[in-house]
């Protein structure tokens, strides 16, 4: 048995699709790259976020936004920001 879906999903896409909005594009490129950065600071850090752990060796301290330019315009990424050292 699965779980039913919190968000109508399938619908969603196929509204967005239809309407083939540039605001789609960008919120893809940005929900992609930043899972990317989250997942090279949990690789960083030597754990996920949330987690303690005994091979940690660093930890997470928020995030930074900059704007990236792309060709679908400017996106604003946040970027973990890390307590020593830097990211």
């Amino acid at each position: 048995m699965t779980a039913p879906d919190s968000l109508p999903f399938a619908a969603l896409l196929e509204e967005n699709l239809a309407s083939a909005s540039p605001d789609l594009l960008r919120a893809m490129v940005k929900t992609f790259a930043e899972a990317m950065l989250s997942a090279d600071v949990d690789r960083t850090c030597g754990g996920e976020y949330g987690r303690p752990g005994e091979e940690r060796v660093n930890s997470r301290n928020g995030y930074r936004h900059r704007g990236w330019d792309t060709r679908v315009g400017t996106i604003d990424l946040a970027i973990p920001r890390v307590r020593s050292g830097s990211y």
